[in-house]
């Protein structure tokens, strides 16, 4: 997987920099050692940054949102607790985690390919697992030791951001009369009171939506992998980026 296109956030000398540096060096392999093969590649594998205009805090909102969720919830969760430095970036490390697992969209059309995509594979290539932890969040933290208060830390955050999440995503879609917001074969999520379980997701397929005779469906029948039920919309999220 290869980026043609990259956005950054702002126009910093950092990033800029890094552009013309990556630049250069492309340009000194093509003088010294290029073979054609390399130099068809690369040509139509480029990448090329998008920078903001300067002087426009206002742009990049989308991205700003998330940051802005990402130092909220962290401070939150946070708050007085005294972390080294290895246990903070420890912390961190698992909330880039939460925050990369989220579903984006369905990977193809096919109704029957049931894969999501999430940032991760951007990144990694794959989706992320881990094994399951204790659910330490009702766990006294003068009865954790180090290991387990970073662990606390990451479960409570994930519980906070993941909840936040999706009340954001489900906020963008509107019971609208006479439209059919909801169709058989999508992958949507399903909002689960207990959302104990981190990079638990709970997607779902539906197989079936009732529409009542306004034509406004208020109830779907899902598909999980814990068997087929029936839930009202109102429990019902569409993905961000859907059709």
């Amino acid at each position: 997987m290869t980026f043609k296109d990259a956005y950054e956030p702002c126009n910093g000398t950092n990033f800029v920099g890094a552009n013309n540096e990556l630049r250069k060096i492309l340009k000194d392999l093509f003088n010294k050692e290029s073979t054609g093969k390399i130099e068809d590649f690369i040509a139509s594998e480029g990448i090329v940054w998008h920078f903001n205009p300067p002087a426009t805090p206002h742009f990049g909102g989308l991205w700003e949102a998330g940051v802005k969720s990402l130092k909220s919830h962290l401070k939150r969760v946070v708050g007085n607790t005294i972390l080294t430095h290895e246990e903070f970036s420890t912390l961190v490390t698992q909330v880039e985690a939460v925050l990369n697992s989220r579903p984006l969209c369905n990977l193809s059309s096919d109704p029957n390919d049931d894969f999501i995509l999430t940032p991760v594979h951007f990144l990694v290539g794959s989706s992320l697992t881990a094994l399951p932890d204790p659910n330490l969040t009702e766990v006294p933290i003068n009865r954790l030791n180090r290991w387990q208060l970073v662990q606390r830390l990451s479960q409570i955050f994930w519980k906070k951001w993941s909840s936040d999440y999706l009340n954001r995503l489900q906020s963008r879609v509107k019971w609208r009369k006479g439209e059919k917001i909801f169709k058989e074969n999508e992958i949507v999520l399903v909002k689960n009171e207990d959302n104990s379980k981190t990079f638990n997701w709970n997607l779902a397929k539906i197989i079936k939506v009732h529409a009542r005779k306004d034509n406004v469906i208020r109830v779907v029948t899902v598909k999980t992998n814990k068997g087929i039920y029936q839930r009202p919309v109102n429990k019902i999220i569409k993905l961000p980026f859907y059709d």
